[in-house]
């Protein structure tokens, strides 16, 4: 499923300014999206907007050509969003899902028990009595389940210790298939740096970045470098052991990719 967002712009009622302007986005399937940007700049509204849970105020947003503020069911059977805040009832797990799996026509009892074991998790469990660490790996789990083509998570790794944030790309990554577009937005740029094949970023001016992470080591290496060797450096920060730099690639080898550096670099330019 293609998603497209066409000059979207949306204000929450009463606000001064737009928490989106301008933002034409096409996002396709088969791929794991890294949204970034900072505080303020519509990244949880974007996703909002996706879900069809809010309507653009100018633009269209629609997911392979219908407008998801119509709320279509052949949409919304293929739509899941993990969002940053959230209640579960009180109930087992077992209930909580014989009331919501209907909506999911490709629910997968052996994707959720696989997300579950790997968190590490019982699959007989009163929801209520769950940590917030708990009930957010149960419900991400749960997401993963539905089998839903386009699935979006708002900050997911908040909360989760570092044993977790592991957890979360192990399971993520085993439930990634050919049909699928995930959307992970996050300030915790370092737990999905090596899970992402796409960055996003966006800021009050729209679209800063969209570009593959192929696209992005072939443009640009990350790595630390000596004071005297600093002549195509993009970005730079000190360090211990020298200069933690962005800069263009040209014949240098490839490097991991650093999303906090791109992040920065990108914003700064941008200013």
């Amino acid at each position: 499923m293609k998603i497209n967002l066409e000059k979207v712009d949306y204000r929450y009622r009463g606000a001064r300014e737009n928490a989106l302007t301008n933002i034409t986005l096409s996002l396709e399937a088969n791929k794991i999206y890294g949204l970034l940007g900072k505080n303020g700049v519509g990244k949880s509204t974007m996703l909002y907007l996706i879900a069809g849970l809010l309507k653009a105020k100018q633009g269209t947003i629609s997911i392979d050509g219908i407008e998801t503020q119509l709320r279509r069911p052949e949409i919304l059977k293929d739509v899941f969003i993990v969002t940053e805040e959230f209640s579960l009832p009180n109930v087992s797990l077992s209930e909580y899902i014989k009331m919501n799996r209907p909506f999911y026509p490709n629910f997968s009892t052996d994707v959720l028990d696989n997300c579950l074991k790997a968190f590490e998790l019982n699959s007989d469990m009163k929801l209520g009595e769950l940590s917030l660490g708990q009930k957010k790996k149960v419900y991400m789990s749960f997401a993963l389940a539905t089998g839903t083509k386009i699935l979006l998570f708002d900050e997911p790794t908040n909360g989760l210790d570092i044993t977790s944030k592991s957890q979360f790309r192990q399971v993520v990554s085993q439930s990634m298939t050919e049909e699928r577009t995930i959307i992970i937005s996050t300030h915790q740029v370092h737990d999905i740096e090596q899970l992402v094949d796409h960055v996003v970023i966006l800021s009050k001016k729209g679209v800063l970045l969209n570009m593959s992470t192929e696209e992005i080591s072939q443009q640009y290496v990350f790595e630390t470098r000596m004071p005297n060797d600093m002549d195509d450096v993009i970005y730079a920060e000190p360090s211990l052991q020298g200069n933690i730099v962005m800069a263009k690639r040209g014949n240098n080898p490839e490097t991991n990719i650093n999303l906090e550096m791109l992040f920065k670099a990108i914003n700064i330019e941008n200013q």
